[in-house]
């Protein structure tokens, strides 16, 4: 239960679609990709249900500002690391702990491989964990989970497709931009 009361949430434009950004009096929770109607409903019912509050719709949220300039930046090439008051409640356990390690050690345009990263947090036999960790970050593009690689160089899987996962990185510079 989130003590946060408020849960205010918008949807803005990038270079990778729409996202839903939602935000707690402790930071940001969650970014959703893809967010059409649809993809927003459920973003919202699973928000209510996992933090106990009603989200409310509020594109001029001041939690929401600094979140919405950087995510602009970052897309803009002109941001490298994100400095937002991030709230965790929506992962816990190993989840959290590899997210933190992600966060904290996996710079803009560098890759770990999902056994590095288990290897990271002491579970070297968890790559597999860590891959699912990533499908359920709530915090994607501001903790960096299209960094985390298969090990053969494949891209691995990623929530937002695979299409996404391969525009972030070419934003980031570790892939060539596509030719169109």
């Amino acid at each position: 239960m989130n003590s946060n009361g408020v849960v205010e949430w918008a949807v803005v434009e990038s270079d990778i679609g729409s996202l839903l950004l939602a935000a707690t009096d402790a930071g940001l929770v969650s970014v959703v990709f893809h967010a059409r109607p649809e993809v927003r409903e459920k973003a919202v019912g699973q928000l209510r249900s996992r933090l106990g509050a009603e989200p409310v719709e509020n594109p001029g949220s001041a939690r929401l500002a600094e979140p919405i300039r950087q995510l602009a930046a970052y897309f803009a090439g002109s941001l490298r690391e994100f400095s937002l008051d991030l709230d965790w409640s929506l992962t816990s356990g190993f989840n959290r702990q590899v997210l933190r390690e992600l966060a904290a050690g996996v710079p803009y345009g560098a890759v770990v491989g999902y056994g590095d990263l288990a290897e990271r947090v002491g579970q070297p036999t968890a790559a597999q964990a860590v891959g699912a960790a990533m499908g359920s970050n709530p915090l994607p593009v501001v903790v960096a989970c299209h960094r985390v690689v298969e090990s053969d160089g494949g891209l691995g899987g990623f929530g937002g497709g695979l299409e996404t996962k391969r525009k972030l990185l070419a934003l980031e510079g570790v892939l060539p931009q596509p030719l169109f």
